[in-house]
């Protein structure tokens, strides 16, 4: 470890009364000198250099590093807590900042001169050894601190001098030119303001010159199931978005009564054909009396007795039990055909707008709908649009018409199929009953010229009809445009507002835990 403290060699412990002492070379120095010599300001011939203020660092060959007080191209001085022995011999670096680099300048240096203060002691060296490189970076650092700015990394790299006197132009001084103007920000600007005209003069054209209907919505033809009787539904999976094919069952209705009724003329038709057996064997037998049940009905509530006739009277009865059997026969196809119509089944390729429920034992009555059914094949899914009576003059079969939906970029094209007063006459699904009460409007159904899904049935959408469609297209586009750009642009401001959000309360958190 090098030997630069001057209280090295005596060991003495620091007291209250010790912090104006010198160091040991100064006191031996400065014996006979009067007082206060030994804190006289540095002289200018000891460094040959201004001195300035400076924020850096030195670092010792042994690893401490000191502050320094102020930097000049011959030396430089440090703060330290114990004096430094005066001639002491050193190999240190130099610790400077530019800008945001830091900088190391190995260099060796011997002290001159340490002074005491009430903070500790300040330390003078002078470089002994240090590279011409090295003595450069150091004049130009200490250059720019003496003109009022610091030095940062692409300064040193350009080469620039702070102190370096410009030369100055002989003649008349030349007038200061102007920067050139900037013209793409100038093109950006008029652009943003063309663009804006043009949105607002489609706005103000689609608003004002097109045919707005009072409500518009996706509809298709409608198709109700209902209950061909009174019973309990039975369990079923379908609802609201799923897909049926032609002939599949869709469920089915338990009628308690029907199957009652059933199963007593399947038995009334097995009592009344034991019966004409019976008699016909007897009849085959030879016997002059024959047994005879009197009632062909056994469920009429009455116990059934027999009685001994003659074979004549036999054989009348037996035209009698045939002739009730066969109306039990005809009874029981009858219950059968109305059972059978229990079974529901899908009269097309159609999707469930809805469906009732069958959870619990739901009771239905007869015509009671259980399900409804849209269809959606080729030209099903239209738009239907209400138009006022004011406005329905203007609009004709085949006219040009423009449809949005809500959140789709560009406008879908389709035409007037037809224009009616009786909106009723054809039941659709997707428009609600409530807006068709309105007495003073007409139903126009528009074919678009893009099949539109069958999940957007029931989807209000933006209708314009047109009477010019050069003009109303390209009104109708460019509206379009601007409406996606602001809702690309709300989208955006949305996310970043829900992520501020919810990075709120987790902060929040954080400082409660905290």
């Amino acid at each position: 470890m090098t030997d630069y403290y001057a209280d090295h060699h005596e060991r003495s412990e620091p007291t209250l009364g010790d912090q104006h002492q010198v160091s040991h070379g100064a006191r031996s120095q400065g014996a006979g000198q009067t007082p206060g010599a030994g804190i006289a300001h540095e002289r200018r011939d000891e460094r040959h250099y201004l001195r300035v203020k400076r924020a850096f660092q030195v670092r010792m060959d042994d690893g401490q590093v000191f502050d320094g007080a102020d930097l000049s191209q011959g030396g430089f001085a440090i703060r330290s807590q114990r004096p430094i022995r005066v001639g002491a011999q050193v190999k240190a670096s130099l610790l400077l900042q530019a800008g945001g680099a830091e900088m190391t300048v190995p260099m060796s240096a011997e002290c001159r001169h340490c002074t005491a203060s009430k903070q500790g002691h300040t330390a003078g060296f002078e470089f002994t050894d240090i590279s011409p490189g090295h003595q450069e970076l150091l004049r130009r650092l200490i250059r720019a601190s003496l003109s009022g700015r610091e030095m940062d990394l692409e300064g040193l790299v350009a080469g620039e001098d702070p102190q370096t006197p410009r030369k100055r132009g002989g003649g008349q001084p030349q007038p200061a030119q102007r920067p050139p103007k900037p013209l793409g920000r100038y093109v950006a600007l008029f652009m943003a303001i063309g663009a804006l005209g043009l949105v607002a003069a489609a706005t103000a054209y689609r608003n004002f010159m097109l045919i707005e209907p009072n409500f518009a919505a996706v509809t298709a033809p409608r198709i109700d199931i209902r209950a061909p009787g009174p019973g309990i539904l039975q369990a079923h999976d379908l609802k609201a978005g799923d897909r049926v094919e032609r002939d599949e069952q869709l469920t089915s209705v338990k009628n308690v009564d029907l199957e009652s009724n059933l199963i007593l003329a399947q038995a009334a038709q097995s009592y009344n054909s034991q019966l004409i057996d019976n008699l016909q064997e007897n009849l085959e037998s030879g016997n002059g009396q024959i047994s005879l049940a009197n009632s062909a009905r056994p469920a009429n509530g009455e116990s059934v007795s027999f009685e001994t006739v003659p074979p004549e009277i036999a054989r009348a009865r037996i035209d009698q039990f045939e002739t009730a059997r066969d109306f039990q026969s005809s009874r029981i196809t009858a219950l059968e055909a109305r059972q059978s119509q229990n079974e529901v089944y899908s009269p097309c390729h159609c999707l469930v707008a809805w469906a009732l429920s069958s959870s619990d034992g739901t009771y239905i009555n007869e015509s009671e709908r259980i399900m409804t059914l849209i269809r959606t094949g080729k030209n099903d899914i239209m738009v239907e649009a209400l138009v006022h009576m004011d406005d329905i003059d203007r609009i004709g079969p085949d006219q040009q018409a423009y449809i949005s939906l809500p959140n789709t970029a560009g406008p879908i094209s389709a035409r007037v199929r037809s224009v009616a007063l009786d909106i009723e006459r054809q039941p659709r699904a997707g428009f609600p009953s409530w807006v068709r009460q309105q007495q003073n409007v007409a139903s126009v159904l528009l074919v678009p010229e893009e099949p539109l899904p069958a999940d957007t049935v029931g989807t209000p959408v933006d209708v314009r009809f047109t009477e010019t469609p050069l003009v109303g297209s390209a009104a109708e586009w460019v509206w379009q445009g601007a409406r996606s750009v602001g809702q690309l642009v709300g989208g955006l401001v949305d996310s970043v507002t829900g992520a501020n959000d919810d990075e709120t309360p987790l902060a929040d958190r954080e400082r409660q835990a905290s």
